[in-house]
């Protein structure tokens, strides 16, 4: 059962018009990124539902007609949400890709009802490159629009995203080996080729560092709980790491512990 990021409040138009709103009102900081453009909640009743039960609530938000063709859902625009609908009978697994899947915040808990949390992310200033070449390209902004946008997003990606990466269980962070000291001017995003990849256990018992830099060409223990690994590596890595976890939870779950 795999769920998208689903739970913002509002859909791409909406949140055009809540942020003029918010800005009126004199909030300059209105994002997605925090809990008044979120439906966390609902993403919590999700979560918890799904642990009982195995049901729960959800629906999808379209980034692309490709996407939308992808799961079925010719006619919805991109850019919009699909209805609410049950979570189909007899799944092993909720798998969900977003922004708030470990989240702590004014007594919502998604985090406590996930058994395995991984976080996907790279350092800040390839972040903000990657945002910049993708809203120029995508959308046609300019980059002082993209730059606008990162700073009305940062009180609420420093409260509400980045502790997300404390609570989760294994963390994949890229970080490029070459300049990107200023993110705002830079020509091409870095390459896989160009970067490494930081991989961080929360708790390391049980990881096989030395089976895992055998297998990965290159990889090397930086701390006692993470290794480091060529960024054209991630996708061995994940396979290698993620596997046999993911196997481990089916298990458990099929004895019913």
């Amino acid at each position: 059962m795999v769920c998208g990021d689903a739970f913002h409040r509002y859909d791409r138009d909406q949140m055009e018009v809540a942020i003029n709103k918010a800005e009126a009102e004199g909030n300059h900081n209105f994002s997605h990124f925090g809990p008044e453009g979120n439906l966390l909640a609902e993403l919590e009743a999700l979560f918890r539902d799904y642990s009982i039960s195995g049901q729960g609530r959800y629906r999808h938000y379209v980034h692309s007609e490709g996407e939308a063709k992808s799961f079925g859902l010719e006619g919805i625009e991109p850019g919009k949400f699909t209805p609410w609908k049950e979570v189909e009978e007899n799944t092993d697994l909720l798998f969900y890709e977003g922004l708030h899947g470990a989240v702590i915040s004014n007594g919502i808990d998604v985090a406590k009802y996930a058994d395995l949390k991984i976080g996907v992310v790279p350092v800040i200033n390839l972040e903000w490159i990657q945002k910049i070449h993708r809203d120029q390209d995508m959308r046609g902004y300019t980059t002082e629009a993209v730059t606008a946008t990162i700073l009305r997003r940062m009180p609420d990606y420093v409260n509400y995203i980045c502790p997300q990466f404390s609570e989760t269980d294994i963390n994949f962070q890229r970080v490029p080996t070459v300049d990107t000291s200023n993110p705002f001017i830079s020509r091409w995003i870095p390459t896989q080729d160009e970067s490494m990849v930081v991989i961080r256990f929360k708790n390391p018992r049980g990881i096989d560092f030395s089976y895992l830099i055998s297998m990965i060409h290159d990889s090397f223990m930086s701390r006692a709980n993470s290794i480091v690994i060529p960024g054209n590596k991630l996708d061995l890595a994940m396979q290698l790491i993620l596997t046999p976890l993911i196997n481990r939870l089916i298990e458990r779950k099929r004895r019913g512990s």
